[in-house]
Parts: structure tokens; sequence; C-alpha cells
């Protein structure tokens, strides 16, 4: 029988069928090698990749901070200060950096982004501001008595976490001393200039005081704002019966600040609303009206009006006042004032606004005061937050008075 030589064998695989397995087998190989190398290079571009990220970093933008040397002690009365204190440099509270924007809406933007994060309070502190629970610090002081020389010896050490009083965010604080009940007889410190946590350490002597007198006063500590322009803003008081002080040695005390007792009654409130409109580069402020105002006259009235003073870094600039109401502690007024801030200065801008009372026979008296910036009080910082979060419509928000 004939047989075709190239004929498969039973069982065994023909030249056709080796060869597709060869090519298969080659075509497997080839694209397992390139599935390792994808692998391989996806690793090491990845690892490269989340390196460079990794190096990625933010500036420091921390700055070291310090206070301005104190003003001299006044000269007079009986306190002797044994301890000098040393030369401090500046504390620049105008040291805020400031970034271009592009555009006007970017800047307004960015500022109240920056007065939610940053501004002290919230609103339901708003609601609290001005109450005996809001924190007023507290004061460092030794006492002590001298039975040889008959002198009581009074040290004011330093002071922490004060509130801010001025219109920069800070405070000039500085302590006055009283023996009650005796109040015509008083002994100051020096003045911190811009300082929340001043430090003192200067000793006071009260001499010729017999230990049975010294023991019937009351040591009185009243810490204040020191103001230029306008009477010094009471911060906070401490007072303690020197009966129930061991006079025999230096007895040293951290006292929590209370407020101050002559500033507790109710100044009344004010109307008013803002307008800022950034294209225009202007703030409108509309004194609408007031209520519950202090009786500053004997008849148990006041003549009222306001002044709005437009502060830029500590500086005046310009000012404007509202007419003068007769014996009203309820006016009207319903002015308005537009005063020229560029966008890029309302960072440093503050509103003064004082209530008067008009008197024309002695100087006129201070009703009360507020203080309107991003670094105010809790009720202020939230009308000056609204007035940037809406441009070009007028905000009102009613404020209390302060001394």
């Amino acid at each position: 029988m004939y047989r075709d030589p190239e004929a498969a064998s039973p069982g065994a695989p023909t030249r056709d069928v080796l060869l597709v397995s060869a090519i298969i087998t080659v075509s497997l190989s080839v694209t397992i090698l390139l599935c390792g190398l994808c692998h391989w290079c996806q690793r090491k571009l990845g690892k490269r990749y989340k390196n460079s990220l990794e190096t990625v970093g933010t500036p420091d933008s921390g700055r070291g901070r310090s206070e301005k040397k104190a003003i001299k002690l006044p000269a007079g009365g009986k306190a002797v200060n044994t301890t000098p204190v040393p030369s401090q440099t500046p504390h620049d509270e105008s040291d805020r950096r400031t970034e271009p924007r592009s555009s006007v809406s970017d800047l307004v933007n960015s500022l109240t982004s920056e007065m939610l994060m940053l501004s002290p309070g919230s609103e339901e502190d708003e609601a609290h501001e001005g109450c005996s629970r809001e924190n007023l610090g507290r004061i460092q002081f030794s006492v002590g008595y001298n039975f040889q020389e008959s002198t009581l010896t009074v040290k004011i050490m330093k002071a922490q976490e004060l509130p801010a009083k001025d219109f920069s965010g800070t405070s000039d604080p500085f302590v006055k001393i009283y023996l009650l009940p005796d109040k015509k007889h008083k002994l100051e410190t020096k003045v911190k200039r811009k300082n929340l946590n001043p430090h003192w350490n200067e000793t006071f002597l009260f001499e010729g005081f017999p230990y049975e007198k010294v023991v019937q006063r009351v040591l009185y500590l009243q810490v204040l704002d020191y103001d230029r322009f306008s009477r010094n803003d009471p911060i906070g008081e401490v007072s303690i019966p020197l009966n129930k002080v061991d006079l025999t040695q230096m007895q040293t005390f951290w006292k929590d600040l209370k407020p101050c007792s002559d500033g507790s009654g109710s100044r009344g409130e004010l109307l008013l609303s803002l307008c800022y409109n950034p294209s225009a580069n202007s703030i409108i402020v509309n004194i609408i009206k007031a209520r519950n105002l202090k009786a500053m006259d004997i008849g148990g009235t006041s003549d009222p009006y306001v002044k709005v003073w437009l502060m830029y870094k500590d500086k005046r600039v310009e000012k404007k006042k509202t007419v003068t109401m007769k014996r009203n502690l309820n006016p009207i007024f319903n002015e308005s004032f537009a005063f020229d801030v560029p966008t890029e200065k309302l960072r440093e801008t503050t509103i003064v606004i004082t209530v008067m009372d008009k008197d024309r026979l002695s100087r006129n008296d201070v009703i009360g005061k507020i203080y309107l910036s991003w670094k105010s009080g809790p009720g202020e910082v939230k009308h000056w937050k609204d007035m940037i979060a809406r441009p070009r419509q007028p905000v009102a928000q009613w404020h209390q008075l302060k001394a």
C-alpha cells in the first residue's frame, strides 16, 4: 500500500500544527515581557513622581515679636521702683503681609476668608460680650509688711492674657494701686506699649503705715489701657482685704481680673449701618439712631451727637460728626458719611464711633465708643465681616456702647 511520506503518522503532530504552536508561544513570551516592562516603568515613574511630591514644602512665615520700652514712672508719691526694667524693642503690630491681587473681587474674597479664620469670637460670643464671664486676663503681685519700718510693700510683677482694647488689636496696659477706702492717693506703674502679657516688676512702698491701720485697708489694683487721645479704658480690677493676708512675709498671688465696678453701668446702644463699595473704594457709615443712652447732665438727660473717625495704622485720617440732639436719650440721627478706603488698606483700617454729650459750659463728655474693624470685639468683627461679604449693600447692626 502506498503511503504519503508527508502524511502524519497516527498520534503525531503535523508540521503546520508545530509551526502554529511555536508562533503562539513566542507571542505569549513577548506579551509577558512587555507587561513586565510596563509595570516596572510604572513603578519607577510612580516612585519618582511620589518623591517629587514629597519634596514640595511651604515656607515658614513665623516672626519673632517683642515689646517697646516703657514710659518712666511719674515723680511723686511714696513709691520706689527697686527693679530696673530691661530695654525692649518695639512690638510691630503692623508687620502683616499683604499680597497683590489680580482683581478687586479676588481681594474681597480673600479678606472675607481671612476674617472668618482670624477674627476673635463668634456669633455666640457676641450675645455674651461685656458680661462677667468674659476673660479679662490675670495679674501677679506680691505684698508684705515691714514691722520695723512700718512700711507696706507692694510689688506688681506681670499680667497675662489681657484683652485687646485698642482698635489696633492690642492694649497699652498699666496698673493703678490704691489702699481703699482712700481713693485720693494712688500709685501707678509704667505703661507697657502694645502688650497683652506685660512684665512690670515694679515695687512700691507705702511708708509710715501702722500695722493696725494697714489691716483695715483693702489693696485695690486696677489695670487700664492707656489712651493718648481720650480717657483710659478700664481692663479689669482685683481687690484683696489686707486683714486676710499673712503680712509677716512677702506673699505672691495670681488673681483673675474682674470687670471694673466704675464701668458697670449701661451706656446705651447705637444702631448703624456699613456699606462697602470695592469698585468705588469707599465705606459709607450711616448713623441711624441710639437708645437708652446714659444721662450725663444734672437734669437726668444728655445732648448727644456722634463723632466718626477713620483710622489707618493707628493714625487719624478723617473725622465726621452728626448734629446735636438736645435733651434726648433715644435720638434719631439718620446721617450718612462716606470715607475713601482703598481695598488694599482694609486690613489696617478702623472706624471709631464715639457718642458724645454736648456741654456748653464745660468739656464735652464721652458717653460711649465703638471700634469697627476685623480685629475688634466679637460683635464689631461680625459687622465688619458682614460688610465685606455683602459689598454694595448696607448692613445694619446694634452695638453696645463701651467706656
